[in-house]
Parts: structure tokens; C-alpha cells; sequence
């Protein structure tokens, strides 16, 4: 952060270096606030966290769910730049966007930690007021888990009273994954993949892991190797945010029914276990 006092701005540096030059603080025309605060729309943001309760660990949970959200949005920027890259066989960029996913990934992994610590008798306090909300109808997170190929089609049914998001959903629905686009890559390349995108969710299947098999071991294949490496270091990062959600959870209100009515920790548990492009687990089986 920078130095706001007055030594900031004074005389010429060390041996005669140039002049220390304080920040800015009058800028011209141009609306209310900061040029900062206008471009980030601080105010809007600022405005957007509204407990309903006066228990401090409720405005915890409001931040670290609407920060949550920002994250998933972000990710998907960043898997559809990838997957625009592979469609135009730019492995490079596919690869610095998965990168770059990664790292918005790990941000929300660690983002589960400003819950980590939530009680049972803290998330009691205010979970009434939660209703039926729960975070698995997020439509953000809905539109990653199909660009994951972790397809639905019956949970479109939340959204049927939000036009925008019904039709969102059910194009990525219908669209081929992020995965589908990767395989086709390989295919494309000279590693053949019977394999046609999909409304329905994607299964392991022999033929994949046969062609996984063949990037691996082929020393010609060594660009797509790296490509396989890239999106398991994206299903594992997936799988580390699900049991992460698990162990929060459990803390906070252990075997108890979910908000929104699952089964709570026995369905967050089948999620975590599922494998995310289950052919470049399964391949390190033969390896």
C-alpha cells in the first residue's frame, strides 16, 4: 500500500535520486467518488452484503458466498477461453487459460477457510433465516459443473422462474463440454476418440482411457500429454473444492439435512468422490 504522509512527498531520494511522488488525490470531472471506486463499482459492491441477523459470523458467510460466486464466474472466463483455443487448435493459449483457471481454483479452495471455523451454535443462530436457500442452486456454479461434463438435465427445474439463467443453463446443457472440446483435439491430432459431445453426463469410457493411453506412451504425443496434465491439474482442483465443502459442512452442522434439502453430508460426499474426466484417473492405472 502506499506511504499517504507528508515524508512521502517531500525532497529528492537518496544520493540525489529522483523526488518520492505522493499518490494522486484530486482527479477531474468524471461522476462521484474515486476513478478506482467507478471502474470497480465499489459502492455497488459495498452494498451487496445484507445479514439478516446481528450474529458476525452471518456477515462471514454472505462475504465468503458472494466472493465464491465472483470466483466461479471468473473460472468459467477461463475454461471458455480455453476451450475457444482448443476448437482453434491453440494449445498454447488452452493451456495458459486452464493456468490461469487453476489459480482462480486455488483461491476457491482457500476461500472455504473463512468458514472453516463456523460452530454448530454459529451457523444455528441464523440458518433459519437461510430458508430453503442452499448454494448447490447457484447458477454460476450449475454452468461449471456442465461445462465439466457433470451434466443434469432435471435441474434445470430451479430456473424454469428465471428466463436468463433457464436459457443459459440449457445451452450449456446441450453444448459440448470442456472436456468434449479437449478429445476432439485429440482426435483431430491423430489419436482416435469415438466419442460425440453429450446432454447427458459423461462416463468413463474404455475407448477414452485406450486413447489416453496412447498420448502418454507415444513420444509424438508429447503437446497432448501436456494438454492431459494441464486438465488433471483442473479435475483435481475440483475435487479438492468438494471435500473441502464436505469438511466445512461437517464442522458446521454435522449429519443434519441441507438447506435445500438434500441429504447433506451423504450427498456432498458422493460429490467429492466423483472423479472429474475420469479417463486421465483411470489411465494412471496402466501407466
Amino acid at each position: 500500500m502506499g506511504d499517504l504522509g507528508e515524508d512521502a512527498a517531500g525532497g529528492s531520494g537518496a544520493c540525489g535520486g529522483e523526488a518520492a511522488r505522493r499518490p494522486r488525490v484530486e482527479f477531474g470531472p468524471g461522476g462521484a467518488g474515486t476513478p478506482y471506486a467507478r471502474y470497480a463499482r465499489l459502492a455497488d459492491l459495498h452494498a451487496l452484503q445484507q445479514p439478516r441477523s446481528g450474529v458476525p459470523a452471518e456477515y462471514a458467510f454472505i462475504v465468503t458466498t458472494q466472493v465464491m460466486e465472483l470466483l466461479f464466474d471468473l473460472v468459467h472466463h477461463e475454461w471458455r477461453l480455453a476451450q475457444r483455443a482448443l476448437r482453434a487448435d491453440d494449445l498454447t493459449a488452452a493451456l495458459a487459460a486452464l493456468r490461469r483457471g487453476n489459480g482462480a481454483q486455488d483461491v476457491l479452495v482457500a476461500s472455504w477457510e473463512l468458514l472453516a471455523t463456523l460452530t454448530p451454535a454459529e451457523f444455528g443462530s441464523f440458518r433459519a433465516l437461510l430458508g430453503e436457500a442452499s448454494g448447490f442452486q447457484s447458477a454460476a456454479f450449475l454452468r461449471l459443473e456442465f461445462l465439466l461434463g457433470n451434466k443434469n438435465g432435471a435441474l434445470l427445474r430451479m430456473y424454469r422462474d428465471e428466463p436468463a439463467a433457464y436459457d443459459e443453463l440449457t445451452a450449456a446443457l446441450r453444448a459440448p463440454s470442456l472436456y468434449d472440446d479437449a478429445l476432439a483435439l485429440l482426435d483431430r491430432r491423430g489419436v482416435p476418440v469415438p466419442h460425440a459431445p453429450s446432454a447427458e453426463r459423461h462416463r468413463i469410457d474404455p475407448a477414452v482411457v485406450a486413447a489416453w493411453r496412447r498420448v502418454y506412451t507415444d513420444p509424438g504425443c508429447a503437446e497432448l500429454a501436456r494438454l492431459g496434465e494441464a486438465l488433471l491439474d483442473t479435475a483435481e482442483r475440483v475435487t479438492r473444492w468438494r471435500q473441502r465443502h464436505y469438511t466445512a459442512v461437517k464442522r458446521a452442522m454435522g449429519g443434519r439435512p441441507g438447506t435445500g434439502g438434500s441429504s447433506g453430508l451423504s450427498w456432498l460426499r458422493r460429490s467429492a468422490e466423483q472423479d472429474v474426466f475420469p479417463e486421465l484417473w483411470a489411465v494412471r492405472d496402466e501407466l
